[in-house]
């Protein structure tokens, strides 16, 4: 008698929905990286003393890019069973979370947001607290899949109360609760600074979420539409009441403003840094009703999103060093000169040092815009169909 062999699940097919809605992430996100780099540098879009209306909607429309992210991530890894055994998974997971901390703190630092190789400053952003998630969830999908699902909630729900712990009672722990909850400095000396922009709590319990909303993509078509349309809706409502209240799930209140559209943006204004609560049933719960959304009403006209959704890594780093580098060309063209585009000397300048009279307006802005992801689109459609094609695991991590 042959011994009895586990195989791995047969592979499922590809869920455009999901594809669509990475997609349409990274194309906003080029949005406020575009801003990033030729915006007005003294103007903070989320300050309602300094910002119009349309800028702040500008910065606030870019705030579901890092939520759908990391949820995603978990929702692809779940779907990757359907390819890979838990082991493989596993493996893959922490191997590609270490790749991003690597990619995020060496290549991008220097070939692709700042220009420069001094390491005066390193910003802790985006990637580096993805690989995290993912080393994390390489331990965590072990587990049964209610349990992860409660540490997901369990962690988004409330982690806010951190925000009552003040920085000096951390003690030496401090650089720690840097790392998993408060932005700050990690080291400031005076050669190098390295500042935590993406404390690693909550976003590590999004990506835990990701992963259990992909058992949802299992189920037939009616029953998971029905879910996703009620946790969009659930948790777009508990954005509003609890925002309402005023009480828990943001460190900064909303308040009246001057006029009424003022003081919508103030009720809108939730905390990315790290990510309230609020802000998190802001963005998730809309992300929700666009994955029902893009499966149940498909359209042609959104296809082309899934050329980005498809290498949405790839796209990252390229969107980035394209947007850097027009700027070098323009500030080349404008003042003659281009060294303030290679240099980063402080937390309030990154990702550059804007140039005597730096900054352009929103229409500028969304024109170049524009221009960085028409240009992105043949490259990604082309990666995009060399990764279906060809099965080299290296491919696998871009």
């Amino acid at each position: 008698m042959m011994p009895s062999m586990t195989l791995p699940a047969p592979a499922r097919p590809r869920i455009e929905s999901v594809d669509l809605l990475r997609g349409l992430v990274m194309v906003i996100m080029a949005l406020d990286h575009t801003r990033d780099y030729f915006g007005q540098p003294l103007i903070s879009p989320t300050n309602l003393a300094q910002a119009t209306a349309a800028l702040f909607f500008t910065r606030w429309i870019t705030n579901i890019c890092a939520p759908v992210f990391f949820l995603l991530v978990g929702t692809g890894a779940a779907l990757a069973l359907g390819k890979k055994t838990k082991s493989q998974l596993s493996r893959f997971l922490w191997t590609r979370g270490l790749w991003l901390i690597f990619l995020e703190i060496v290549v991008l630092r220097c070939f692709a947001w700042q220009f420069n190789f001094d390491f005066h400053l390193t910003m802790l952003v985006v990637i580096w607290a993805l690989g995290w998630a993912m080393i994390t969830l390489a331990a965590l999908i072990y587990l049964p899949v209610p349990v992860i699902t409660a540490f997901s909630v369990i962690m988004i729900a409330t982690h806010n109360l951190l925000d009552r712990i003040p920085p000096a009672a951390l003690g030496k722990f401090l650089p720690l609760g840097l790392i998993l909850h408060r932005p700050g400095f990690l080291w400031q000396g005076p050669e190098h600074v390295i500042f935590v922009a993406y404390p690693l709590i909550p976003w590590v319990g999004v990506t835990a979420l990701g992963f259990s909303l992909g058992r949802v993509f299992s189920w037939e078509a009616a029953r998971r539409q029905k879910v996703l349309l009620r946790m969009g809706l659930v948790m777009c409502a508990a954005f509003l009441a609890l925002r309402w209240i005023n009480y828990y799930g943001d460190p900064a209140p909303w308040s009246h403003q001057g006029s009424r559209l003022y003081t919508v943006l103030s009720f809108l204004n939730a905390n990315k840094y790290p990510p309230s609560l609020l802000f998190l049933l802001m963005t998730l719960g809309p992300a929700m009703l666009f994955l029902l959304a893009f499966e149940r009403w498909p359209s042609a006209a959104f296809r082309p999103l899934l050329s980005y959704g498809r290498v949405p890594l790839f796209y990252y780093c390229l969107h980035v060093v394209l947007i850097h580098s027009l700027a070098v060309a323009i500030c080349y063209a404008r003042y003659g000169h281009v060294h303030w585009m290679f240099q980063s000397p402080d937390v309030a300048n990154y990702p550059v040092t804007p140039p005597p009279g730096w900054g352009f307006g929103l229409p500028m802005t969304y024109l170049l815009w524009a221009l960085v992801v028409i240009a992105l689109y043949p490259v990604c459609r082309w990666f995009a169909a060399l990764k279906q094609r060809r099965r080299e695991p290296w491919l696998s991590y871009l």
